[in-house]
Formats: structure tokens, C-alpha cells, sequence
């Protein structure tokens, strides 16, 4: 059986990323694809545990390296129990953040040591890798702006960062596409969804080698 596709969304906070997975599931399954979609972390039980951790009990301190290895927990068991067996079943996954985001906000931006980080990742994740990850750049400023207008829930521990942590982190991921534009796809997120959208089913589709379809 033809293994499934793999394709990552990236960004800083409020860069629209989770609304972009979910618009390229809608796609995958419109053109009669099985598709499935995770988030990170979570998806699985402990990774849900290890979210409550990092995120959200802000009251707990946590080193860059303590972060890192707490993601990279709950990257894989992500990987053995839902998406390698997806992936080896046919089905196309499209995650809502994976290993990218260890190497900027823990190694970019909180200077944790890059070789360090990426033997975890490789520990971590072994073969599984995105055959593309789109990255969604958007101003800090514009997402600042829009994660202030989101009611009903708390700001995270990355989230309730300063103007600069966020910055940095735009900055990190615009430097991993640099090193990687073959896989790393940068998107203009500062833009109209439909526009956003439509950048990202024409990146898709020269992925796929399939003609443009509406």
C-alpha cells in the first residue's frame, strides 16, 4: 500500500495555522482522500497530560531542555500510535504543529543546544517526517492583535510571551525555511483565508502532480 501523505502546519501564535489545517483536510477528503488530523501536542492521552504541563500550569517552571524532552514525550507516542500507522494504512495526516516547533521555541529562541534538540527529534520520530510543512508568517503585531480579540480562554505559557519572544520565534521559523525551501514552505498569513488557502492547494497540488481544481 502507498503510504499516506505527511504535511505539518508551523508559525508563531495566532498565525491561522489551525484554521489552515483544518481548511486542507476539508480539501484532502473533497478529492477522496482518508484524512486525519492531529495537534500538538495532544491527539493522544499523554499527549494531552504533557499540554496541561507545558502549557497551561505557568505556576511550574521549565527549563528549554525540560520543555523540549516533554514535547518530544508526546511527539512519540503521537507518532507509533496515530500517525505511522495512518500514514502506513494510506491515509494523508496533516498535524497542527510537530518537531519544527521544538527547534524554534526551545532552540531558537530559548538558545537550548540545536544538535541536542534535533538528536531528540531523530530519537523521537525516527523515518516519520512531513513531506511538507507550510509555515504561517504573520506579522507579530497583526497576531498579537488577534489572539487580544479570542474570549474564553487563557493565555498559554508561550502565548503570554513578551513582544520580542515572539519575534524571535517569526524570526526562527523564517530561518529554518531558509536552510529547507524544498519542505519548508513559507505562507503569507496576513492576508484573506480564501487567499491563504489558495496559495496552499496550488503548493499541494504540485506536490501531488495533480491539475488545478476549484
Amino acid at each position: 500500500m502507498t503510504r499516506g501523505l505527511f504535511i505539518t502546519f508551523e508559525g508563531g501564535e495566532a498565525s491561522g495555522k489551525s484554521v489552515q489545517a483544518q481548511a486542507l483536510i476539508a480539501w484532502l477528503r473533497a478529492r477522496d482522500r482518508t484524512a486525519l488530523l492531529v495537534h500538538e501536542p495532544g491527539s493522544t492521552p499523554l499527549g494531552e497530560r504533557v499540554r496541561d504541563i507545558v502549557l497551561h500550569a505557568k505556576d511550574v517552571p521549565l527549563t528549554p531542555q525540560a520543555q523540549a524532552l516533554l514535547f518530544s514525550t508526546a511527539r512519540a507516542q503521537l507518532v507509533h500510535d496515530v500517525i505511522a500507522p495512518a500514514l502506513a494504512a494510506g491515509t494523508a495526516v496533516v498535524a497542527d504543529r510537530f518537531y519544527h516547533s521544538t527547534l524554534v521555541y526551545q532552540g531558537y529562541v530559548q538558545d537550548a543546544d540545536p544538535r541536542g534538540l534535533r538528536a531528540i527529534t531523530d530519537f523521537a520520530v525516527g523515518e516519520t517526517r512531513p513531506d511538507r510543512t507550510f509555515v504561517l508568517d504573520v506579522p507579530v503585531a497583526t497576531a498579537l492583535e488577534r489572539r487580544a480579540h479570542e474570549t474564553g480562554r487563557p493565555w498559554d505559557r508561550f502565548e503570554a510571551g513578551k513582544v520580542d519572544f515572539h519575534e524571535k520565534v517569526r524570526e526562527g521559523y523564517l530561518a529554518l525555511a531558509r536552510e529547507d525551501p524544498g519542505h519548508l514552505i513559507v505562507v503569507n498569513g496576513d492576508r484573506d483565508q480564501l487567499a491563504i488557502e489558495a496559495d496552499i492547494r496550488r503548493s499541494m497540488e504540485e506536490l501531488l502532480g495533480v491539475p488545478s481544481r476549484p
